[in-house]
């Protein structure tokens, strides 16, 4: 059947918001989606009917502890773990930070790391700090400039006995590059006993997840980046979360592993929201494959209904950049290898500029370097303000692309704005 992205856009209050008459459009989605309407209803029925802290033997707090239970079970259904393998914090930034202090207690001076030049730093900088204070070497997997994407046919050769970890993300936040996370983690296999930690924020969103065959040990997201609130969560496998020792406050739970690294009271009310993300997921996919059965099959059918839907979305965005003067667009050029996620300098334009004049037009998009400090710094554009950058997800549609096009052939002087 076709995509459904009428129904999808009146889940979406946010996209009915007008500024002096003019729809938004929510090209911003690399760095937060809008929330669909279970999300925020999800929340605010848990606030109003009452909340509570974990752990009471009163209504309220047994209330809490259900829901609890219910989001870890509802994120691990969408990524394809077990829930007792799942830990929530405010974002993936604090739960890599949290992690890399446990898990570089057993690193030793002259151990080695591999990061990469594609990364958000937030799968950057927590390594490098945990390498700087236990002496430990970090080797970078680099990119291919012409093409934004990683080297992996030089990873073998970053590998050796002395590798601890391997960080490295599902995509791109800024240049939208896909990695094929299952052959990096078996070259990972094959060549070293490290471990290997996947940022996947960014691939979450867009492909159909499943830990259990991708070969990672860790895998952390961002729900606010796939239409649920702001909060962060981490899968990590059983086995390796279980040789860790969280820095944790003496009281916290130590079983499951991963509940561990949920220090201090965590926000409730954006785990039911969580709840009402994947519950509109689990939607989306039945209203494409009625014959789902499970929640895990609903959420397959709706992401591969996405994937199709944001590929046709890529093409004609793609086709209408090649029209624009002077605009280059940085990433992979076609819809396969990549997520939707655009980034582009326009000759004689610097990207703030660029940025601001699509604000103008109410299309809110981002400029600068994402705090994708290493692939900027690759490409040689950090002193150059580094790049525009537009994303899209499956509640933006063509008329939206159109839009934008226009929009940047006149600030390049091909046409004037109707």
């Amino acid at each position: 059947m076709a995509f459904p992205i009428d129904a999808v856009r009146a889940q979406f209050p946010a996209l009915t918001v007008t500024d002096e008459g003019r729809p938004r459009i929510y090209f911003d989605a690399p760095g937060g989606t809008q929330l669909c309407t279970a999300a925020i209803d999800a929340m605010t029925a848990h606030l109003r009917t009452g909340t509570a802290n974990a752990g009471g033997a009163f209504a309220t707090s047994v209330e809490t502890d259900r829901l609890s239970r219910a989001a870890h079970a509802a994120m691990a259904d969408l990524i394809g773990g077990e829930a007792d393998e799942v830990a929530f914090g405010p974002n993936m930034t604090t739960l890599t930070l949290a992690l890399s202090r446990a898990l570089s207690q057993s690193w030793q001076a002259g151990d080695e790391i591999v990061l990469t030049r594609l990364d958000h730093d937030a799968n950057v900088g927590p390594w490098l700090l945990a390498a700087r204070d236990r002496g430990v070497t970090v080797r970078w997997l680099d990119i291919d400039p012409s093409t934004t994407e990683l080297r992996i046919d030089s990873l073998a050769s970053l590998l050796s006995p002395k590798t601890k970890l391997v960080a490295f993300g599902g995509a791109s936040n800024a240049l939208g590059t896909l990695n094929d996370i299952a052959a990096i983690t078996g070259i990972v296999r094959n060549g070293s006993d490290a471990l290997t930690y996947v940022d996947a924020v960014q691939s979450v969103p867009h492909v159909p997840t499943d830990v259990a065959t991708l070969g990672c040990d860790f895998l952390a997201c961002s729900p606010y980046k796939f239409f649920g609130p702001h909060l962060g969560a981490l899968w990590g496998r059983a086995a390796a979360m279980e040789q860790l020792q969280a820095y944790k406050v003496r009281p916290a739970a130590e079983y499951p592993a991963a509940i561990r690294f949920e220090t201090g009271t965590p926000s409730f009310e954006a785990q039911a929201g969580l709840i009402g993300t994947i519950d509109y997921l689990e939607w989306l996919g039945r209203s494409i494959a009625s014959s789902s059965t499970g929640r895990r099959a609903a959420l397959l059918a709706g992401m591969e209904a996405c994937v199709e839907y944001e590929a046709m979305l890529t093409r004609h965005l793609l086709a209408g950049l090649s029209t624009v003067p002077g605009l280059r667009l940085y990433g992979p050029p076609r819809a396969e290898g990549r997520v939707p996620t655009f980034a582009f300098t326009m000759e004689g334009h610097a990207p703030a500029v660029v940025a601001t004049g699509l604000g103008a037009q109410g299309i809110h998009a981002w400029a600068g370097h994402f705090y994708a400090v290493e692939p900027i710094r690759r490409l040689g554009l950090d002193s150059a303000g580094g790049l525009v950058r537009v994303g899209l997800c499956h509640y933006n549609t063509i008329a939206e692309v159109d839009r934008l096009i226009a929009v940047l052939r006149s600030l390049a002087g091909v046409e004037a704005l109707s």
